[in-house]
This record gives structure tokens, sequence and C-alpha cells, in this order.
């Protein structure tokens, strides 16, 4: 027991491999820039493979990239006598948004309430609440913000008791569909048109062989196998990489990796696209002060903008166009029969 409490008390840190891919080409909110992108992993095959993907939507012009929506969710449950009274209550926050808007601001300066949806189940209340909150991810943010709703309303309301400061309909790092609907964290999309000939030559495939193998691979797969909203090959992979070498909670890449992947054959070309409700990252908080996740901050240009939030929003952004790269790289290898294990054997087998 001695040892082992020993062990428990000693801080180790454990070496994960990490390389810079690109540089990759974005463009984002009326600019353009090019930047390498930091992955930490031991799936060796993920850099070239991200790396192709770099170098193929490059020549192609860039990968566009929008924001479509931001936020970071805590859902509080709460218990009533009864279903009417739980009812009763919920119809009645609305009129009291502007002071439950006041309660969430005096828990940060940088926090923001937008909105709350609402699940009655019986007599137990669900409200899961969207904060914005500046170029943090925003999790602890967030749960001090809706504790004070949370006793607010309580005090308000006592015909209702408390059950849990997070009632599983946030969804924190869980697969759900209500994150990919509403959306936790940033909601990106990021796509590219890739001229034919950059098809055929870079990636060995044609513009039809790649949006055949997606819709058969990546849509219908996902159906067949039981997805929750959710069609792609891995982004899993790439986020994990990115998330770890940014100092970001990896275990975010649960709800991250849901997300579609979109692809056709237009005017003889390859519109390819990643859609990414739930890319959950920040540039201030826990595990940002580490000298290397600093580092690639710094270099990724997310550490100087200075209009609240746009760092995170960039970050989230290059994540994005990262997924993107190496969703194409993984389904043009798949469409080529034999290559995806050639690839793993000459590069995880080396001596």
């Amino acid at each position: 027991m001695k040892i082992g409490l020993n062990m428990q008390n000693t801080l180790h840190n454990l070496p994960i491999p990490l390389r810079h891919v690109g540089p990759l080409k974005i463009n984002y909110a009326s600019d353009s820039f090019e930047v390498d992108v930091p992955l930490a992993t031991y799936e060796v095959p993920l850099w070239p493979s991200v790396g192709r993907g770099a170098r193929v939507t490059k020549l192609a012009g860039g990968i566009s990239a929008v924001v479509l929506k931001e936020c970071m969710t805590r859902s509080i449950l709460l218990e009533a006598e009864s279903a009417e009274i739980a009812v009763k209550i919920a119809n009645d926050l609305e009129s009291n948004r502007c002071e439950l808007e006041k309660q969430a601001t005096q828990s940060s300066r940088f926090l923001a309430l937008q909105d709350w949806t609402l699940q009655i189940v019986g007599n137990l209340l669900f409200i899961r609440f969207a904060f914005t909150t500046g170029d943090a991810a925003g999790h602890n943010m967030a749960t001090k913000a809706a504790e004070a709703l949370q006793n607010w309303i309580l005090q308000h309301y006592p015909e209702l008791k408390y059950i849990s400061i997070s009632g599983n309909y946030c969804a924190d790092k869980k697969n759900s569909a209500v994150n990919s609907i509403l959306g936790r964290g940033k909601y990106v999309i990021a796509d590219v048109v890739i001229p034919r000939n950059i098809c055929i030559k870079y990636l060995r495939a044609t513009p039809e062989q790649i949006a055949n193998l997606n819709l058969k691979k990546n849509l219908i797969g996902s159906i067949v196998s039981g997805g929750v909203r959710t069609a792609n090959a891995h982004f899993a992979n790439m986020l994990l990489a990115f998330y770890l070498a940014t100092g970001q909670d990896s275990a975010n890449i649960v709800e991250g990796s849901q997300g579609i992947t979109h692809a056709e054959a237009r005017n003889n070309d390859l519109y390819f696209s990643v859609t990414l409700p739930n890319i959950i990252v920040g540039t201030v908080g826990a595990s940002k002060n580490l000298d290397l996740v600093q580092q690639n901050l710094n270099n990724l240009g997310c550490l100087d903008l200075r209009s609240t939030g746009e760092n995170a929003r960039r970050l989230a952004v290059i994540a994005a166009a990262t997924v993107l790269c190496g969703e194409l790289s993984l389904l043009a290898a798949q469409a080529n029969p034999g290559e995806l294990m050639r690839s793993h054997l000459a590069l995880e087998r080396k001596k």
C-alpha cells in the first residue's frame, strides 16, 4: 500500500510524439493565412496523411471555413412534486430572462447567458443553459454560472428541489443528439473545391470515386452502425492530436468527433466539406500556460487577437481545417485497394 500511495502522489510526464504538419492554407473571415499545425499522436501515419491533405488543399486555393455559432453548455436537474408544477415553472422562466442573464454575468465578466432549452420527464426538470465564454473553452465558467442560476431558481421557486448541477442534458463528453443539433463549443464548417487534375494526381482517385466512397462508407455505413447524427471516417484522430498539442481537454473528442463529411463531384471537380458542431477549444485556462502549449498557440496566431473570443474561434477553424485534411487523405487512400494497409506497414513497422 505504501508503494501505491507514493506512486499516486508522484507527478509523471508521459512523452507523446509531436510533429508539425503543413502548411495548411485557410480562408476565414475575409482573411487568408497559412499555418503549420502541431499534432501530438502515437499514430505515426497521421502526420503524412494530414500533410497530403494540406498539400492538396493548398494547391486548390485553400480551405474556407465559417463559424456558425458557439456556446458552452451546462444542464441542471431539478425536481418538482408533480409534472404540472414542473411545466408551470418552466413556462414562467422566460418572464425572468433579464434576471437570469444578470445572475449569469455576475459569475464572470467574460461570460454571457445565450439561451436555455428545457426537457421535462415526469416531475423532473432539465434545464440546458448555453453561454458564451470568450477565449476559454468554458467548462468551469459554465458550471459556475449554472450554479448561480440554479441557486436563484431554487430560491425563487421553493416548489423545486436540487438533484444535480449536471443532469447529462449538457451533454458533456458523451455521445448525444442534442449536441450535434444545438451545438456545444464552436460549430464550424470547412470546405474546399479540388480541381480534377489535382485530385487525380495527388490523391490518385477521381472526384467521383471519393464522392461515391463517402456516400457508401461514411453515410450509409454510419446508418448501418447506428451512428448518432454522425457520418465521418476518423474525425477523432485529428482532433485528439490537435487537442493534446494545444492544451485542450482531450475527452471532448467524444462530442467533437460527431460530425458529417460531405463530398460531391461538381463540374468534374471535387467539392469536399466537414461539419463539426462540437469543437471545444480555448486559448486561456487550464494547461494553456505550459511552455510548449503556449508556443504552439502562438505559432498558430491564437494568442494575439484582441477581440474577445476571436483567438478561440481561430483555433477552432484551424482544428476543422486539420480534420478536413486528414479526412480527405484517408478517403483517398481507401478508394485505392491496399493503399491504407501498405502505408501503415511502411510507417509503423520501421526498425
